[in-house]
């Protein structure tokens, strides 16, 4: 007796909710064919495509559902016009930024349920604007001649999972044929593995270095002992801004940041810099939220060799044999205060600050390299006068991994959550 059915026939019978529409989304002149293959195996899967095309050079190989004319309309573009520039950069460009539009407003009207693109440069610029424009969780594959090296300007922060073309996408051959299979296969494995629902709790997300880990994971436990999921964060560039994408995203409840260092590595020009805008994302989206100045002590590099000649004469700390950290100035630590004030003072939901006075990392307590009174003191000083005078401010005469911080952090954020409208949690 047979045991397995024919392909076909266990499609049959999958129940419909297993059915989904995965949206191919590329370059239908160039790519056509390509998008084709892929379109084909995904229907062969038993699932559905809809097929968005940002192409601007010919007719396009494989009919669309969303045509380039509606792509360009969403950036406000005129496609008439834009052809007839033939201009490839400025086409990339409108693409770039209609696609996201088009995409978002696709998957927020549960129209579609997973995206798939395929490309090189021009072709992996757009797919993963658009990709970067959904939610985390959300099925993402983008299947490049650039998915090697640094990717870090096509992924930032969000879940795409980046897959090796290995040769161009230039038709279908003995290797796109097993590459674009395999994609296919996992854009359709992706949408069929939908997560269990569980019992979710309200989400904290917390910022963390090596050298604020006691004082984050003292307040993870009473957070998480009200009730709370905690999510912490590595302050590491990367960290601060997947954290503040989370936060934008509406799923986040409350905002422990107790470890602000990324914006030291802004402003000095160190390597783990987080953008211009860390340390806004809680303040504009009004939710709750705790701010100290962890480690704003130290600007991050590589190896010694790494750490730009103009800083010569610095004091130094040599964390581990890859990371180099230098002690930020007095001159610095004033600006780092003004900075992080302003972001805070963009808040509309409750919000705290706390000071630990002794000193803002491990290595900056009294008897360690980067302990540097004066420093601190201009930080604290600078932060306390820009500081909108309605936002609470907690000055406590400790270290930042000290047990009562951590605990005064713990409850002045629920403290914060609790004041906050429940419309906002």
């Amino acid at each position: 007796m047979a045991f397995f059915l024919p392909f076909q026939r266990c499609l049959a019978i999958l129940p419909a909710y297993l059915m989904a529409t995965i949206a191919v989304l590329g370059t239908m002149d160039t790519k056509g064919e390509e998008h084709a293959f892929v379109a084909n195996l995904i229907k062969q899967r038993g699932h559905q495509v809809l097929v968005i095309d940002t192409g601007t050079l010919d007719v396009p190989k494989l009919k669309p559902d969303v045509t380039r004319l509606e792509v360009a309309a969403a950036a406000g573009v005129d496609l008439a016009a834009l052809i007839a520039r033939k201009d490839r950069g400025e086409a990339v460009a409108a693409m770039s930024q209609g696609a996201p539009l088009v995409l978002a407003k696709l998957v927020a009207d549960k129209r579609v349920d997973g995206v798939i693109s395929l490309g090189g440069g021009g072709g992996t610029a757009i797919g993963t604007a658009a990709m970067r424009a959904l939610p985390i969780g959300f099925p993402k594959v983008m299947v490049s001649t650039l998915a090697s090296g640094n990717t870090a300007q096509y992924v930032g922060v969000k879940d795409i999972v980046m897959f090796p073309a290995v040769v161009d996408v230039a038709g279908i051959n003995r290797i796109s044929r097993q590459i674009l299979t395999r994609a296919a296969g996992a854009i359709c494995g992706m949408v069929e593995s939908v997560p269990s629902p569980g019992e979710d709790k309200p989400l904290i997300v917390a910022s963390m270095f090596g050298n604020t880990t006691d004082c984050v994971q003292a307040a993870k436990k009473i957070l998480e002992a009200a009730g709370y999921e905690v999510l912490v964060f590595h302050a590491t560039g990367t960290g601060g801004r997947a954290m503040e994408s989370l936060i934008e995203s509406g799923l986040v409840a409350g905002v422990l940041d107790i470890t602000t260092t990324e914006w030291a590595d802004e402003l000095v020009g160190g390597v783990l810099g987080a953008g211009p805008t860390r340390c806004e994302a809680a303040a504009r989206h009004g939710v709750p939220a705790i701010v100290t100045p962890g480690c704003l002590d130290m600007v991050n590099f590589g190896v010694p060799d790494t750490v730009p000649a103009k800083f010569a004469g610095r004091t130094f700390y040599q964390h581990n044999p890859q990371v180099t950290l230098m002690r930020t100035t007095p001159e610095e630590c004033a600006e780092l205060g003004r900075i992080l004030a302003e972001k805070v003072n963009l808040s509309t939901a409750p919000v705290t600050v706390l000071l630990p006075r002794k000193a803002i990392s491990v290595i900056s307590a009294p008897g360690q390299k980067f302990h540097d009174p004066i420093a601190d003191r201009i930080l604290f000083t600078t932060l306390r006068t820009f500081l909108r005078k309605d936002i609470e401010l907690v000055e406590m005469d400790c270290v930042i991994n000290a047990p009562e911080f951590a605990k005064t952090c713990a409850e002045k954020l629920l403290a914060n959550i609790a004041k906050a409208s429940p419309a906002k949690l």
